[in-house]
């Protein structure tokens, strides 16, 4: 396989990555195509027995971070975001509790938002997550402690029959 077919293998993890970032398509789109023309034009800075799907979020969460200081968008958590009017698919999650966790998820600070979704959404290792985040592992172990404590209790105050949700939330090493 080639690089650059290695890189369109990863497309579908960077877009869910970005959705939940975002939480506007067309701005997942936008970071994910940014990504790949990014990975592609520097192809000679990834190292080959590194893990390109660490690369390549890393890629995104370094264009995100620039792109919410160019919108001076740093706290996301508004009221009138495009992630409070999300509609789960139908007849494949329960759309209440799934709005209900999409809400709290976006009242978590960035930090620990993004180690919650790239440990329990994107299923990378604590060691892949510290790479990505350019953090030690124990931060990123940490952030993720206090991630799952703040959102039990957020769920707990707006959504307490939902609470168990954060129980198919795994440890990984």
């Amino acid at each position: 396989m080639s690089f650059e077919s290695d890189v369109v293998g990863w497309l579908p993890q960077l877009r869910r990555y970005a959705r939940a970032l975002t939480g506007d398509p067309a701005w997942a789109d936008d970071l994910v195509q940014d990504t790949a023309e990014r990975a592609l034009t520097r192809v000679r800075m990834f190292r080959p027995e590194s893990n390109l799907r660490a690369w390549l979020l890393t890629i995104l969460r370094h264009l995100y971070i620039d792109q919410l200081r160019a919108r001076r968008e740093i706290a996301i958590d508004d009221e009138q975001g495009p992630w409070q009017t999300l509609e789960a698919p139908s007849g494949q999650v329960d759309s209440l509790m799934l709005r209900d966790v999409q809400r709290m998820l976006y009242r978590l600070p960035f930090e620990q938002r993004e180690v919650l979704l790239l440990v329990c959404v994107e299923e990378l290792s604590y060691q892949e997550v510290a790479s990505v985040l350019g953090v030690p592992i124990g931060t990123v172990m940490s952030r993720l402690a206090r991630a799952r404590e703040h959102m039990r209790r957020l769920l707990e105050e707006g959504a307490a029959p939902h609470a168990a949700a954060l129980k198919a939330v795994r440890n990984r090493r």
